[in-house]
């Protein structure tokens, strides 16, 4: 194999973002290849198989991409994605029933009423849709362009569609605050504000409210239904992403680590893979675009180097946190399925799935925000093991057997496998005992799991436990790091975490100081996260604007994208501004 090729672009990173961005790209008609450091593709999104036909997610398990432009752009459809979706199996307050320390607790229908307006249900026709995309597929706007009340994507929805929501606390408000006015009941406000934390956001921070609400509604409106999930899992969607970008002709090369990017007179040329690649110290040229779809520590502080930026880039760059917290995934292999406590029983045909009445997920406990902040106090501030008594620590399970019969999550004829549980950590890097810490007390921590979700669940006891899969922080960073907590809220409350400033000065457009480099990566870009799709579609955008790739009539910007001034527009009904 030559030790040299050429491309148009060369992508680096193989997960949803990186070769969702291959996908569109090659559409265009551009040569694209996509270079990945694992064995397989798919980051996140990817599935395992850890005995013989039991199949577990470690990752993302939920759909946060209903609303994505790039399902029928990359017409998806085509190759190999399909959801099973039930529109008619609405959320009801029946169906919400939610998991308090002494039993369920209904949630009021002002409790739904409104939720149900935050997310546009309720407009003439409901803007569920038109909402998700302002809030995620929209890049932010040009430097030059004023942030306001006025022109902030979201905010122009709830000023069109639903005026009486409308007003400066909205966009400046924490979560907390806007439920405290449209809700009713504490636990449906302490479930909703800790779906929104594992999803990336904080419901305590002021300034970004509404994209932590919208966050949860991906969830409970644009997915609603107890099987609205991809067939085959996430795993299933990014299979359907790397057929269309293959198909178009972009080129998969996995162990292909990159040691270097390539920068010559301060623009980005190819990429050098590392010698312990498949093709070690090989070089790849690109022609047009180098595109990092890795975190932005790596990025910058590995792959390019401080001798191409300046030092106050370099210094912002080291103070992103790519850490919010550590979702620890739990599994288990179990002889008889788990089944909730007697306390529970009384609504198990709201919450489980037959025909072995497998409960389908729950966040526990509800009861207060108290145990939020508690929560956020404990990893955020004490960065320590958990300290926090099982009976109080919060935790979700996921919705179960959304998967297709012909899956076998649900059921193996040696046992059942749980759905997946998940609880927030201190990331191993902000350990106060060191970031190896977590392993060291690692089979410690599997017994407290274990003890927190037998505060819901039997059938957790020993001797009904065949197998309980888990990682530690760093085994799962080292798989994944922008899961972790890059997401578009980041990690800290500051403004350059918000929607038109992230992640710091010169990077908020995906652009970056070096000409030809752009980033395509959660810890990096709006919105990050688990919202899949945005950020290649946003990215997208700025492209278009810099010359390097012209899309077809499949391609239609966002309503509220802002085309930069001496830029060329990205939305082909609007002339250049050359």
């Amino acid at each position: 194999m030559s030790k040299e090729e050429r491309f148009d672009i060369v992508i680096i990173g193989g997960g949803p973002n990186g070769m969702t961005t291959a996908a569109y790209l090659a559409k265009c008609g551009l040569r694209v290849c996509v270079l990945e450091e694992r064995t397989e593709c798919g980051g996140a999104c990817e599935t395992q198989e850890p005995i013989p036909g039991v199949r577990i997610y470690p990752h993302a398990w939920l759909m946060y991409a209903s609303p994505a432009p790039g399902f029928d752009q990359l017409e998806l459809w085509k190759y190999g994605f399909r959801m099973n979706w039930d529109p008619l199996d609405i959320v009801t307050s029946e169906a919400m029933m939610l998991t308090c320390t002494d039993g369920w607790h209904p949630v009021s229908n002002k409790d739904i009423e409104g939720w149900g307006k935050l997310g546009g249900m309720f407009g003439t026709p409901p803007f569920t849709k038109e909402l998700m995309r302002a809030t995620f597929w929209s890049p932010p706007h040009p430097p030059e362009i004023d942030i306001t009340d006025d022109n902030v994507p979201y905010m122009q929805v709830f000023k069109k569609h639903q005026p009486d929501l409308w007003s400066p606390e909205l966009r400046e408000g924490t979560m907390f605050d806007i439920l405290d006015e449209l809700c009713e009941t504490e636990h449906f406000k302490t479930t909703m504000a800790y779906a929104a934390w594992a999803s990336g956001a904080a419901a305590h921070w002021e300034g970004v409210g509404i994209p932590a609400i919208a966050c949860v509604q991906l969830l409970t409106l644009t997915n609603t239904g107890l099987r609205s999930t991809p067939r085959g899992g996430l795993h299933g969607y990014f299979h359907a992403i790397h057929r269309c970008a293959v198909h178009h002709g972009a080129v998969v090369r996995t162990n292909c680590p990159v040691d270097e990017i390539i920068i010559d007179d301060g623009r980005a040329i190819g990429v050098r893979l590392r010698e312990t690649a498949a093709s070690g110290g090989k070089r790849l040229w690109a022609d047009k675009a180098v595109i990092s779809a890795c975190d932005v520590h790596q990025t910058f502080l590995k792959l390019v180097g401080p001798r191409h930026l300046d030092p106050g880039l370099i210094r912002d760059v080291k103070d992103i946190s790519l850490k919010n917290q550590t979702l620890y995934v739990s599994q288990y292999f179990t002889k008889k399925p788990i089944q909730y406590k007697k306390r529970y029983q009384d609504v198990v045909s709201y919450k489980c799935i037959p025909p072995h009445n497998i409960p389908n997920g729950c966040v526990y406990p509800a009861d207060t925000r108290e145990f939020y902040y508690a929560e956020a106090a404990d990893i955020d501030g004490f960065k320590s093991r958990p300290t926090i008594d099982p009976k109080y620590k919060l935790w979700f399970l996921a919705p179960s057997l959304a998967w297709d019969p012909s899956d076998c999550q649900g059921y193996h004829p040696k046992g059942f496998v749980s759905p997946a549980f998940e609880m927030a950590l201190t990331s191993p890097d902000y350990h106060i005992e060191g970031e190896d810490a977590p392993d060291q007390y690692r089979d410690e921590l599997g017994i407290y799991m274990t003890e927190c979700y037998s505060q819901v669940f039997d059938g957790l006891e020993d001797d009904n436990v065949i197998h309980h899969w888990f990682a530690t922080g760093r085994e799962v960073e080292l798989r994944n790091t922008g899961l972790i907590g890059g997401t578009w809220a980041g990690s800290r409350h500051c403004e350059d975490q918000l929607w038109g400033n992230r992640p710091c000065k010169g990077l908020e457009r995906y652009r970056s100081p070096i000409d030809g480099l752009y980033h395509a990566h959660q810890t990096s870009g709006h919105p990050g996260g688990l919202c899949l799709m945005a950020i290649p579609y946003n990215l997208m955008h700025i492209l278009i604007e810099d010359g390097i790739v012209e899309p077809g009539k499949w391609w239609y910007p966002s309503p509220w994208y802002i085309p930069q001034e001496g830029k060329i527009s990205a939305d082909p009904g609007k002339k250049s501004k050359i």
